[in-house]
């Protein structure tokens, strides 16, 4: 059986590991949830992640295990203590501790579920940075690709009419402007065939 700062340890460590591929975000905060019961002995542990207009909200008690809710727990138990999800002065959501009975959480349990809750929070803030990146990575390399393909067609054009290769791209860009499409679907035109080279130099 593991000790606590066993646990504890362990916790931290999966709360970190949030840029695989196979990162599921209610995952993470029923693990998140279901530790803190565990942890804070406390009777049921809510957690709240906020992004633009959605709402999430994961709840886990001792008897159960974490699950979607689409309320809250207010006035549900006798004694409720909100911890944020909060780093830097960017908040993301908070953790809500319940008890069934009056006693207040002691400074050390209070002071843990912070922790946890800071952990988690640069867990999900380096989830969403790794994730932003992507795809700013995947836009970047989608125009690498239509810049490609775009200068295969050009040169193309250019061979197949005598045009100069400004020459050969403006009747291209024309073209795409003139049927309202993209100039990458001229150039794949080009390319596989199915573009007329007569239809781009018509006046």
């Amino acid at each position: 059986m593991p000790t606590r700062e066993q646990r504890l340890t362990e916790v931290f460590i999966k709360l970190a590991d949030t840029l695989g591929e196979d990162f599921e975000l209610a995952g993470f905060l029923g693990m998140l949830a279901e530790a803190t019961v565990e942890l804070l002995e406390v009777d049921a542990v809510a957690l709240s992640l906020t992004d633009d207009c959605l709402v999430l909200r994961v709840v886990a008690s001792p008897d159960s295990r974490a699950e979607l809710i689409d309320n809250d727990l207010a006035g549900a138990y006798a004694t409720e203590q909100a911890l944020p999800l909060c780093l830097r002065g960017k908040a993301i959501g908070s953790m809500n501790l319940y008890r069934n009975g009056a006693a207040a959480l002691s400074e050390q349990d209070l002071a843990l579920g912070q922790a946890l809750s800071d952990m988690a929070t640069i867990g999900l803030l380096h989830e969403r940075e790794h994730r932003g990146r992507q795809e700013l990575c995947g836009q970047l390399q989608q125009a690498l690709d239509s810049r490609i393909l775009i200068e295969q067609a050009k040169g193309m054009l250019a061979e197949r009419t005598g045009l100069s290769l400004p020459e050969a791209f403006t009747a291209m860009r024309s073209y795409a402007r003139g049927k309202g499409c993209e100039l990458k679907a001229v150039a794949s035109g080009v390319l596989d065939g199915t573009l007329r080279t007569t239809a781009l130099l018509s006046p």
